[in-house]
């Protein structure tokens, strides 16, 4: 089943059929223990609407988003590369190593773009890059509740200059874009499930790129435990997985871009970069 907010509205998709919801308030929705029976609840024959899911805001109340770091090979390898001069590269290997994951703030709500909304680029930054993530959303209880589409913009320059610039490189207005949906399935999401990336410039593709979700060195519970040891979100919290979906070094984005990600379970999020 699938959550969409579009202004007041809240939207539950179900067979392809879309329902009213008839909670008004997407952080008490969300936050219900057993979330898709909830959902089910809400599906009513007098709910049904004639909609098709376009002017989407971003599936988020006033959750914060948080994010993993170097969760795949792929990420290791270009953390260490941007960083090789400054001499932290070796962070990047010993935190793929160790038990404890890097984790770290991303966005408030405020802060976030919404779907076929633009994402931003720093001006104080030369090299930078989307980075598509299969994004949990993690409730006041702190279960798996469902998913979403995640794109964490990050500037490589400012990030391999010296790592404690991480939350410079990583945290700005529009830094961050969620959706189409949150998606909330009976089951745990299959673990080869694929996040697909295309980057358009002009019409013409620049980049390319698929990747399982198996591929993820750290599992989703593990992700989450940490991130709950010693902070709580009375009204639950977004957590990007990490990406292994990283263009080559001499790519960088640019004003007019189109970022398109999916994951088929969940859609497609696209977003122009201002």
């Amino acid at each position: 089943m699938k959550i969409y907010k579009s202004g007041k509205d809240i939207i539950i998709e179900s067979e392809g059929k879309f329902h009213l919801a008839q909670s008004k308030n997407w952080d008490s929705l969300v936050n219900q223990e057993n979330l898709y029976q909830k959902l089910q609840e809400e599906i009513q024959p007098w709910t049904e609407l004639n909609w098709t899911p376009n002017h989407l805001d971003a599936p988020i109340g006033t959750q914060e988003i948080w994010a993993a770091g170097v969760t795949y090979y792929r990420s290791r390898e270009a953390r260490m590369e941007e960083s090789k001069e400054s001499g932290a590269d070796v962070f990047y290997s010993k935190v793929y190593e160790a038990e404890r994951p890097e984790l770290f703030f991303k966005s408030t709500h405020y802060r976030v773009a919404k779907p076929d909304g633009e994402v931003k680029i720093r001006k104080d930054s030369m090299w930078n890059v989307p980075e598509p993530e299969l994004t949990l959303f993690v409730n006041a209880s702190g279960k798996i509740a469902g998913y979403t589409i995640g794109n964490d913009m990050s500037s490589r320059d400012i990030e391999g200059e010296n790592p404690l610039y991480l939350p410079q490189a990583k945290c700005y207005d529009k830094s961050a874009a969620i959706g189409p949906c949150l998606w909330v399935p009976e089951k745990p999401i299959d673990p080869d499930a694929k996040i697909i990336m295309r980057i358009e410039r002009n019409g013409t593709e620049v980049f390319g790129g698929e990747i399982s979700i198996n591929q993820m060195k750290r599992g989703h519970e593990e992700l989450k435990s940490f991130l709950y040891r010693e902070m709580s979100f009375p009204q639950g919290v977004y957590l990007m997985t990490g990406t292994c979906l990283v263009p080559d070094d001499t790519f960088s984005l640019q004003s007019g871009d189109l970022i398109q990600i999916t994951i088929a379970e969940i859609g497609t999020l696209n977003n122009h970069v201002a």
